[in-house]
């Protein structure tokens, strides 16, 4: 049966890249939504689709995430997953599609499910602030936490896959991916006026600065995800996440790790744990590094 995937924001659902990518699920917050409503609408999908792969933001306010357990707890559905991803928001939107774009292909629902932590490895997450000092999602100086408060001082922050923070106009630059990617940039509150070096607008860092330098295939603006302000604690802030878009190459990804059994619901598998059950990989050996702290080689760009 076929895999639909879900996530908690209009905003998280991007366009898709080809008339065969199926749209995601939008599940409505419990201020927008009755329980009621909720479980008749999920118990409808999942007689539809068989299956449901909800990915959110591990940042997701409390409340929804409460919401989600709570539809799968009444309905004592095994086949609705729940990922909390350490990913900005953006990167959740991506990543959303990149597995929208699998649901079509041969994958079982235990395998495409938890391809999401293998291909979240793959996705540079980041963002241009207009300010540091309530972030708090990324390591941050003392001095960069000062420099902040210098009018004019703007900073590109990678959240994922490894933190880092630079002053815009600087020396230093946010590391690049090796391997072939496209950005995805949605625009906060920040102006265009010149952020600092005595060229392009602000707004032209991300796309006209840090895209280049990534070597990037092209670009594409989407609107911000309402929880990003939060997330970055700023609404100043352009949002980026570079992000691989060759679906053969994702699907390459994610057939070249091994497969397991789930031992306590069934499920297929792929890493250390099922994304259904959550249940570990239950074996004393060696368990799949792909997932935990290596990943799949891929050819430089």
């Amino acid at each position: 049966m076929p895999t639909a995937i879900a996530v908690t924001g209009r905003e998280l659902v991007l366009p898709p890249p080809d008339g065969q990518t199926p749209s995601a699920v939008v599940l409505r917050p419990p201020d927008a939504q009755s329980l009621d409503d909720a479980l008749a609408e999920v118990g409808t999908l999942l007689d539809q689709q068989g299956y449901l792969v909800v990915l959110y933001p591990a940042a997701t306010p409390a409340a929804v995430v409460r919401r989600l357990h709570i539809v799968r707890s009444v309905l004592e559905s095994d086949r609705m997953a729940l990922l909390p991803l350490e990913l900005p928001p953006l990167a959740v939107a991506v990543l959303a599609r990149q597995l929208r774009q699998l649901s079509v292909s041969d994958f079982s629902p235990g395998v495409l499910a938890c391809a999401a932590r293998l291909l979240s490895h793959y996705i540079h997450a980041g963002a241009l602030l207009g300010s540091v000092a309530r972030l708090d999602r990324v390591p941050v100086s003392l001095t960069s936490h000062v420099k902040s408060w210098v009018p004019g001082a703007h900073f590109g922050v990678l959240a994922h896959p490894t933190p880092q923070l630079v002053k815009v106009g600087g020396a230093a630059e946010l590391p690049a991916p090796g391997y072939a990617t496209s950005m995805t940039v949605a625009r906060g509150q920040l102006n265009s006026h010149g952020y600092g070096d005595g060229g392009a607008g602000r707004d032209d860092w991300v796309t006209g600065a840090l895209a280049p330098a990534w070597g990037v295939r092209g670009v594409e603006e989407v609107p911000l995800p309402a929880e990003s302000a939060r997330w970055w604690g700023t609404p100043k802030l352009i949002e980026f996440a570079a992000a691989i878009p060759d679906l053969s190459v994702l699907y390459q990804l994610v057939a070249s790790v091994r497969r397991e059994e789930c031992h306590w619901c069934g499920f297929e598998l792929i890493g250390d744990r099922c994304a259904f059950c959550s249940c570990p990989v239950a074996r004393g050996d060696e368990i799949p590094a792909l997932l935990t702290s290596q990943r799949p080689a891929l050819t430089s760009r």
